[in-house]
């Protein structure tokens, strides 16, 4: 075995040494619990505003907002990270996860000011998020009106 060969196979060795090893099925398995729960959580707060008199459209937006402020809060006591390293997708694909992004990066950059810090950088991890679905739903329309103009429809 020349050298060249026995670095390559040591560093594989170290590779394998420090890459985590994750189990798939409990990964998924931790996303389901966690989006779960927060789902059950907001069926929770809408059953809770249906209870208390409001209309089912209306208790759907307490809902909403409830589980924005709740990621908020949790996101600037710097708790949210650990539901959504422990969850993975799971807290990280609801409305949760989106006001979590938002939140996170207002609180990272609001040392550099409000114009300059929060202001400018607020949407970085959600502004793609917001162009594209944006973009494509203006696209989507756009084929709808043509589908309909057309006779198509």
């Amino acid at each position: 075995m020349n050298v060249n060969e026995e670095q390559k196979e040591q560093y594989q060795k170290y590779v394998r040494q420090v890459t985590p090893t994750h189990s798939l099925p409990l990964e998924m398995a931790k996303a389901f619990v966690t989006g779960g729960c927060i789902c059950t959580l907001g069926q929770l707060i809408q059953n809770l505003a249906m209870g208390m008199g409001a209309e089912q459209k209306d208790a759907g937006t307490w809902c909403s907002i409830a589980l924005v402020l709740i990621s908020v809060l949790l996101t600037g006591w710097n708790l949210y990270p650990s539901v959504a390293k422990w969850g993975g997708a799971g807290a990280l694909v609801p409305i949760t996860g989106f006001a979590n992004g938002v939140a996170s990066s207002a609180i990272e950059y609001k040392k550099e000011g409000q114009v300059f810090g929060v202001g400018s950088k607020i949407f970085t991890i959600a502004g793609p998020v917001i162009l594209y679905g944006v973009f494509s739903s203006w696209l989507l329309g756009l084929g709808y009106w043509l589908l309909k103009t057309t006779g198509i429809l």
